[in-house]
């Protein structure tokens, strides 16, 4: 009885999602409006948080000191690392300033460090002479490599003074290199493509820890603490704050910020947990979504804000059906004959491979090498790939009862 009953709660919950997301493709496909106002020089300014990111530091200043931007800087947030990290941002030209964080006041997460570089910008002098409407400023991972004309796709959101922040597409680098690279690179495209894009014309747009872009003004709308929360998923809670204060978040389908995949599954499984915790302290947001969000983007957002126990539920469903297959197999063995048709299993496979094709589709658009076929058959290896967030959650909710709020930092290579 209790079997059955989580076998159809979590048939009910895939059911709902289902319909969910098959109402976000559609409104996915619809071409978004772009308003025309007039044009403002504007001072861009990318943020570089950074703890211990030799690795890839270089080639991602290399690829923003080279964008065709004629008013910009970067600083490069040195979180008190202990390997060459600052010597690589001194090296990168007088468009990119360091500030170096020191124990113990660094090393408290991303939020603290990105607060501190705002802080560091105005004491600095970096600003004087521009009014923060007119000040954009731009989070990217140190891993993160801008497309070349990001600066160009991304400044017509800001001639409307109502957006806050824009969001770019984010992708793999290095994505052929295996189909664990490939699968994450698959999961951010459908995210963008499909989730992102419907967003747009629900007024529920997210922020990413890379690639987000925001007006100065905005985030000083949000309070003298700092912009950024403590939160583990900082960037999902800044966007739910900016939205909450009634500026626009958009997000832009015509530029790419590429980061490196995670090509060790533990690592991801590591990495996403923290992303899962992060998600769970959200939860802290519902107050104020139901008191100063609208009606229809509060409820997408407290859907998405919901989804942590819509995951952790979910992962019931695969052992329920093996436990109902496992039986009905033993029973047909003891009756001699098959108790249940071939067909029977062609439900299971419409309730967990329709989205596949979807999938498929919507990234074949974007890798075009790939091809519609191919795209569809990975698609079909991404609906199991979705199940490190069942390991991710449940080790995300350990942390969560356990009182662990450490900064898992991804390791790059």
């Amino acid at each position: 009885m209790i079997l059955e009953l989580l076998l159809w709660s979590s048939i009910s919950i895939i059911l709902m999602a289902g319909c969910y997301n098959t109402g976000l493709f559609a409104l996915s496909r619809r071409r978004a409006p772009r308003r025309k106002g007039p044009r403002k020089e504007r001072l861009y300014v990318f943020l570089l948080a950074c703890l211990n990111e030799e690795q890839v530091l270089a080639e991602s200043l290399a690829r923003i000191t080279g964008l065709p931007a004629g008013n910009f800087l970067a600083l490069v947030i040195d979180d008190a690392s202990d390997d060459r990290t600052s010597d690589i941002a001194r090296a990168a030209g007088d468009r990119v300033l360091l500030h170096r964080r020191e124990l113990p006041d660094a090393r408290r997460g991303k939020g603290a460090a990105l607060n501190d570089g705002i802080r560091f910008l105005t004491a600095s002098g970096a600003l004087d002479g521009h009014h923060p409407d007119d000040v954009i400023v731009c989070v990217v991972d140190a891993d993160g490599r801008l497309d070349g004309h990001v600066v160009q796709a991304v400044d017509p959101f800001f001639d409307d003074s109502r957006t806050g922040a824009a969001q770019i597409c984010v992708r793999m680098y290095n994505r052929a290199t295996g189909l664990l690279a490939r699968l994450q690179d698959m999961e951010f495209v459908v995210y963008g493509d499909v989730f992102q894009s419907a967003r747009r014309f629900i007024g529920s747009v997210g922020m990413g820890g890379n690639g987000q872009f925001m007006r100065l003004s905005a985030l000083h709308s949000l309070g003298p603490g700092g912009p950024w929360s403590d939160s583990l998923t900082e960037d999902l809670d800044l966007g739910v704050r900016l939205i909450a204060k009634g500026w626009g978040t958009q997000h832009c389908t015509t530029a790419s910020v590429s980061q490196q995949a995670v090509l060790s599954l533990r690592r991801l499984v590591r990495q996403r947990s923290r992303w899962f915790q992060g998600h769970l302290q959200s939860a802290g947001l519902v107050p104020l979504i139901l008191r100063e969000v609208p009606t229809r983007p509060a409820l997408d957002l407290l859907y998405h804000l919901s989804s942590p126990v819509l995951i952790l539920l979910t992962s019931l469903l695969p052992l329920s059906f093996l436990v109902a297959l496992g039986g009905t197999v033993l029973a047909s063995v003891e009756a001699g004959r098959a108790l249940v048709s071939p067909m029977w299993l062609l439900g299971p496979y419409l309730l967990s491979f329709t989205a596949a094709y979807a999938y498929g589709f919507v990234y074949a658009k974007r890798e075009r090498d790939l091809g519609l076929v191919r795209s569809v058959l990975v698609a079909h290896v991404f609906v199991f790939y979705g199940y490190i967030w069942f390991a991710a959650g449940w080790w995300g909710l350990w942390r969560m009862v356990t009182g662990k709020r450490t900064w898992l930092k991804t390791a790059r290579t």
